[in-house]
């Protein structure tokens, strides 16, 4: 028997409260500019850099991510966050992706501004053993900035890619939720009706995380 073809997989990590249309589009850019065989969101559990801070439950942010990625069979969605008990650590989720889909070659996608607090995370050494880092930039950011701040041994591992310029943000889809503003078009239209239904923003449903 032949060697196991190597897959080639993207991951998404995200506190998706909730999912919108720029994380969709910045993963289905990857999934092309890659060659990528599948893009994987990962809800986060505990988000640990989000401490003190409301969050919706992890049972209705995955939920929301799972209809929102449904109709495209390159997207999946993942539990091992919100499963995992304890903080969510990005070097735990690579890992514990990298055996699932085993052989693979691990890409985390996320946004430029992101990546520069990778050396902030816990095992940033490890992190940027297990995985390439994709940096979503906009039309006009300043690459030369990014790439005088990275040091070395980052920059070696982070590719970029540039998206179109969508100002999205779920902070603003939260606000413009709970004041009972319109949504749609901003997230997809499954997750508006889930949301519209559910009240998920209009009243006191998340919780707190704490350390």
């Amino acid at each position: 028997m032949g060697e196991a073809t190597v897959r080639r997989v993207g991951v998404m990590g995200g506190t998706f409260d909730p999912i919108h249309t720029g994380h969709l589009v910045t993963a289905e850019e990857a999934l092309f500019g890659f060659a990528l065989d599948v893009v994987v969101f990962v809800p986060a559990g505990r988000p640990w850099q989000k401490e003190g801070l409301q969050v919706a439950p992890p049972e209705e942010r995955f939920l929301m991510t799972a209809i929102a990625t449904a109709s495209n069979p390159a997207f999946e969605v993942s539990r091992v966050e919100i499963d995992r008990p304890g903080p969510t650590y990005t070097v735990d989720t690579l890992r514990d992706l990298k055996r699932a889909f085993a052989p693979a070659e691990m890409y985390f996608i996320t946004g430029a501004d992101a990546v520069l607090q990778i050396l902030t995370w816990k095992d940033p050494e490890r992190v940027l053993e297990e995985a390439w880092f994709i940096a979503a930039t906009r039309p006009g950011y300043d690459l030369d900035r990014l790439e005088k701040q990275l040091p070395p041994e980052l920059g070696r591992r982070v590719l970029t890619m540039e998206i179109p310029a969508l100002a999205i943000s779920s902070t603003d889809i939260r606000r413009r939720a709970r004041e009972g503003r319109p949504i749609r078009y901003l997230v997809p239209e499954a997750v508006d009706r889930y949301i519209r239904k559910t009240g998920l923003y209009r009243g006191e449903r998340g919780e707190v995380v704490e350390a």
